[in-house]
């Protein structure tokens, strides 16, 4: 059994299953803070300690058993697709990571070549058409997901059904899947039903984004970014997202839920 993107405290009080764009940064710090008293310093995605994760060879057996055994409050965590996708486009595609480069070495570049899309410049984060851009780019991330071409895709802007299926296919399930929109009620229930070392007290952690900063600001509402080809490619690359977490499809600038995550409904069908 594989339980790739799956975060565990080491007192085994919860499992994670990441989804990319979704909170995790806070999410992981939280997981931190609730062994350890104190926040890791730096991205939680660099620590090799304090956290098991699946990407450290001596973390799997821990969190295979923990999973397999029930031994530990499992979760996850969502967001609306639509917020999602723009997230990704301004994070990594025309941000500046960390290390001061483009994401992905020569992606943006063939992206610039192959599909038309402007991002702009370090000098000038606003000398590009936001919008026109950022469709052009949904055209791209449908390629590689439908397609898987011209590259696999992204963690980023793959469905989160796929993320969260993985887990399920290899007999893991969740207890709980909460939305980002609505993220302290479904933080703190997690943090309710788990027995941690440390008590959090989720109204006073802070928000942990460390994709701020790395890209320019989005100038318009979200619902400016979407017309009809957009949405129709939205709802072809996003369908199962849109139906089991809840989220509306024909209102882009609605943000919230418009129904209950059905636990036993996700399980069933993403088992498949």
């Amino acid at each position: 059994m594989s339980f790739p993107g799956t975060w565990m405290t080491e007192s085994e009080s919860m499992i994670y299953r990441v989804v990319p764009k979704c909170a995790c940064s806070t999410i992981g710090q939280i997981m931190y803070y609730s062994d350890h008293g104190s926040f890791f310093d730096g991205d939680i995605h660099d620590s090799t300690k304090g956290l098991h994760k699946w990407n450290q060879p001596e973390s799997q057996p821990l969190i295979t058993e923990a999973v397999t055994a029930h031994n530990a409050y499992v979760f996850t965590c969502v967001r609306n697709p639509y917020t999602r996708i723009l997230s990704s486009f301004f994070d990594k595609i025309a941000g500046i990571q960390r290390n001061g480069r483009r994401y992905r070495g020569n992606l943006v570049p063939q992206l610039v070549q192959k599909y038309g899309i402007e991002v702009g410049s370090p000098e000038d984060e606003f000398d590009f058409d936001q919008i026109k851009s950022f469709r052009r780019f949904l055209l791209f991330a449908r390629d590689t997901i439908r397609f898987r071409k011209p590259m696999e895709p992204d963690i980023h802007w793959s469905a989160m059904s796929g993320h969260i299926a993985t887990f399920i296919a290899n007999g893991g399930r969740y207890n709980s899947i909460f939305w980002t929109e609505k993220f302290n009620d479904g933080m703190d229930k997690v943090l309710k039903k788990s027995k941690t070392p440390n008590k959090v007290d989720i109204k006073s952690i802070p928000r942990f984004n460390e994709s701020e900063g790395h890209g320019p600001k989005r100038l318009y509402p979200v619902e400016d970014y979407f017309d009809d080809l957009s949405m129709h490619l939205m709802f072809e690359i996003y369908k199962r997202d849109f139906r089991l977490y809840k989220y509306d499809f024909e209102n882009p600038a609605n943000k919230n839920p418009i129904g209950e995550i059905d636990l036993d409904e996700v399980h069933k069908k993403l088992a498949r």
